[in-house]
């Protein structure tokens, strides 16, 4: 595994805010607490960059997030370079793609900054901004609060 992402497993096992880590060859597959459905965090080196994403095989599940976007009318950039804020890290998130990929999952993702990319630190935040950013979007962080 690549080094980098070893000293963010670290730093995720420390947080203790997913209920697993799983180590790929190429990425940390963090999966989301608490989630009624199976949802998941990466980091994935790809090229000489990284990638952070949030993944989840439920249909309605991304369609919650979907829906708090839209109403709180929030750019979802926004919400995770508030939660970057919290933890210290100043910047732009670059654009973050939404799609369902050929494996049928819905995804949310993008490249960390290429200077970040190098940087465990950075790239530990913007695993744990996507955490704190989703978890308080649709069913992520729980299920509905409509009850």
């Amino acid at each position: 595994m690549n080094p980098l992402l070893q000293t963010v497993l670290h730093h995720a096992t420390a947080r203790g805010c997913f209920s697993r880590i799983e180590t790929l060859s190429d990425r940390l597959r963090c999966h989301a607490k608490d989630c009624p459905e199976p949802a998941w965090y990466e980091l994935a080196a790809i090229g000489d960059g990284l990638l952070v994403r949030f993944a989840t095989p439920d249909r309605w599940l991304s369609e919650s997030i979907e829906s708090d976007l839209m109403h709180f009318g929030d750019p979802l950039e926004e919400l995770v370079e508030e939660e970057l804020a919290e933890l210290g890290w100043r910047g732009k998130v670059p654009a973050i793609k939404h799609f369902r990929d050929d494996a049928k999952l819905y995804t949310f993702e993008n490249p960390l900054p290429s200077a970040s990319a190098a940087d465990a630190e950075v790239a530990a935040k913007f695993l744990f901004a996507y955490e704190a950013a989703f978890r308080a979007l649709g069913d992520v962080g729980g299920g509905d609060d409509d009850e």
